[in-house]
């Protein structure tokens, strides 16, 4: 239940405009489905891990409340907070990684979602302090080069998020591993990032196994170019 349903006292939103109020139901309903696949595709375990967009309408975004299980979220228990990370919406605490993703947000103009998990094969790689290398035609069309790893930092403070963001900077990849800590991905909107964070444990993984019969063979800076160009203009519909 959102503040103020059915309790008598005035919710968060009730200051903000007719569409923003009904963009925030909407985006609390897609962040509450993204949730689901993270367990999904076996990116999380328990309570670990976090979803979030930014509305198009107000500065705002969405995102999962702190220490709840998968199974019992609903599209009533997202929060929603401000790009300084202060809840403005919701009954529950935001995630302990809130501040990072409002970071990414204040900083990153293109990004409208955020994700964070602790999928084994790309934590691995972050527990190393290692990039990927692009050695998977794959990677080239995803990420356009090597996934970058960012500093250690540690949860609580903005930290994480100017870790991202200056990690990102100089990177085509749509996903960064925190040093000692996991991959966050971001995109255009949640499913983007959602996609992202699928796809760099899936690299991950392939690459580890590949390692274990030797060295792999890196993609040559053209081909990554010309593959990335492809993939990001012409592939799909």
């Amino acid at each position: 239940m959102s503040a103020g349903q059915g309790t008598g006292r005035p919710s968060g939103l009730d200051g903000y405009p007719v569409e923003v109020r009904a963009e925030v139901a909407h985006v609390r309903e897609l962040v509450s489905r993204l949730h689901a696949e993270l367990p999904r595709w076996g990116l999380v375990v328990w309570t670990a891990g976090n979803v979030s967009q930014r509305l198009t309408s107000a500065d705002l975004f969405v995102i999962k409340p702190s220490g709840v299980a998968y199974d019992d979220l609903t599209p009533e228990s997202m929060v929603v907070c401000d790009l300084d990370g202060n809840l403005v919406d919701g009954t529950r605490s935001p995630s302990s990684d809130t501040a990072a993703h409002a970071y990414v947000y204040r900083h990153m103009d293109r990004v409208g979602g955020v994700v964070h998990t602790h999928s084994t094969y790309a934590t691995a790689w972050a527990a190393r302090a290692e990039p990927v290398p692009c050695v998977l035609t794959m990677m080239a069309d995803e990420f356009g080069g090597d996934v970058p790893v960012g500093p250690f930092a540690l949860i609580g403070d903005d930290s994480i998020g100017k870790g991202i963001v200056d990690a990102l900077a100089t990177s085509r990849s749509p996903a960064v591993l925190m040093r000692n800590h996991g991959p966050f991905t971001i995109g255009p909107d949640a499913t983007s990032a959602v996609k992202a964070a699928v796809m760099v444990e899936e690299v991950a993984r392939t690459v580890h196994v590949s390692r274990q019969l030797g060295e792999p063979t890196r993609l040559s800076q053209d081909d990554i170019d010309s593959l990335y160009a492809r993939y990001q203009n012409v592939y799909g519909q």
